[in-house]
């Protein structure tokens, strides 16, 4: 195992990666500063080093759209962005981590041309009701006649109130899926013909997507099998083929170790479950696909002890024995680079994965995934004690953004 330092400890890393132009990076947990820390410095390298074009985030589109538009120079106020991330865990991205990637990712694209700034998007499909106002917002000046499809997708949904548990239970009766379909089809036949700046389009194109996925994935909670999950990550790399087809270029996705780690290589195949880092490891082959994992062995955490409670900032007990986690722990007990290509962790083992609800004292009983850790990744970054995120709601610690870089990046 390679010692994790600096950023110069993550050159091996860095020539693992070789020439593959998609690169994953996991999390064991959505609230742990050094996943945040560490996966800036890889896409800093990659950005800097082999051209890698856009980040793509475990997280809702607009939202995240909105970051895209600051590192580009087109919003003024970081802070006030991400202070509009009002879906709860808000903490993911609205954080001072996240702060200083986006100030970093603005001053690296000031010099550079329009079509070669780097971007940051979302992933996730969660925001139906965001992505169609948006849509509304902006079709109600620049195409007043596909804006009308937009209002009849809205009509449909507004007995729902916003409620996707509502959505859910009552689809049975009556769904929007017609109104989203028809939607798509018209924003697909009129982008071309949308004339703002260059991701006019495309932004609007992945809105009409989104409504129409997620009306899928709200209406498929009521099944008692993981089609829900499958429909997340399906639109996930759906999202990511949009953007490397738009960028022709190469790309990073941040997300947790359940979505990045190859699903086939844990109990979730069994359980009929895919993931992105499976998926994009079928479309594209393993030999341009490199999929990071994250693991820690104890510290801090930000999390939820139940859905929509507020965070709160939880320990992290030592890990399990006999898991990779307390194994790298008693064999090296320092944070370290493990690099799959020729190891002895072939073997399943327990491996931590911490969620945005969490409750310390019970994590033993569900809180680790089987896994045949070289098939499911091929390196990870192991750190023995973690601190958690610094949520944007906080203080700056001192009065200013925590020191996100301790290692000099």
């Amino acid at each position: 195992m390679y010692p994790l330092q600096n950023s110069q400890d993550l050159q091996p890393l860095i020539d693992d990666i070789g020439k593959r132009p998609i690169v994953m990076l996991g999390e064991a947990t959505h609230g742990t500063h050094e996943y945040y820390t560490w996966r800036t410095a890889i896409s800093k390298r990659l950005i800097k080093d082999k051209q890698f074009r856009f980040i793509a985030v475990e997280g809702d589109w607009p939202d995240c759209y909105l970051i895209n538009r600051y590192v580009k120079g087109y919003e003024n106020d970081i802070q006030a962005v991400l202070r509009q991330f009002d879906r709860w865990p808000a903490w993911m991205w609205a954080n001072w981590e996240i702060v200083a990637l986006a100030e970093w990712l603005r001053e690296y694209n000031a010099s550079l041309p329009d079509a070669e700034k780097v971007g940051f998007y979302g992933l996730d499909v969660y925001s139906l009701w965001e992505s169609m106002k948006i849509m509304m917002d902006y079709l109600k000046e620049e195409d007043p006649q596909a804006a009308q499809y937009v209002k009849q997708a809205i009509t449909c949904f507004e007995p729902f109130n916003e409620d996707e548990q509502k959505y859910a239970r009552q689809s049975l009766g009556r769904h929007c899926r017609d109104e989203v379909l028809a939607l798509l089809r018209q924003i697909r036949f009129r982008v071309q013909h949308l004339d703002s700046d260059l991701e006019a389009g495309f932004n609007t194109e992945q809105n009409a997507l989104i409504a129409v996925n997620a009306e899928r994935y709200y209406r498929s909670m009521i099944s008692f099998d993981n089609q829900s999950w499958n429909i997340r990550d399906l639109h996930m790399m759906e999202t990511l083929n949009r953007l490397l087809g738009f960028y022709g270029k190469k790309g990073i996705v941040w997300a947790h170790n359940t979505h990045v780690g190859d699903a086939r290589a844990t109990n979730m195949h069994k359980e009929g479950m895919i993931n992105i880092g499976q998926l994009a490891r079928d479309q594209y082959g393993a030999e341009n696909v490199y999929l990071a994992g994250f693991a820690g062995y104890k510290g801090k955490v930000i999390a939820g002890d139940e859905w929509g409670a507020p965070m709160q900032e939880m320990i992290v007990p030592p890990a399990m024995e006999g898991s990779i986690e307390e194994i790298l722990h008693s064999e090296f007990g320092r944070n370290g680079l493990l690099l799959f290509e020729d190891n002895k962790y072939r073997d399943k083992i327990g491996h931590r994965a911490i969620g945005v609800v969490y409750n310390p004292e019970r994590e033993r009983r569900g809180n680790y995934v089987p896994s045949f850790m070289a098939h499911r990744y091929d390196a990870l970054l192991y750190f023995d004690d973690t601190t958690a995120v610094h949520p944007l709601r906080q203080e700056p610690h001192n009065e200013k953004v925590p020191e996100t870089y301790p290692f000099g990046i």
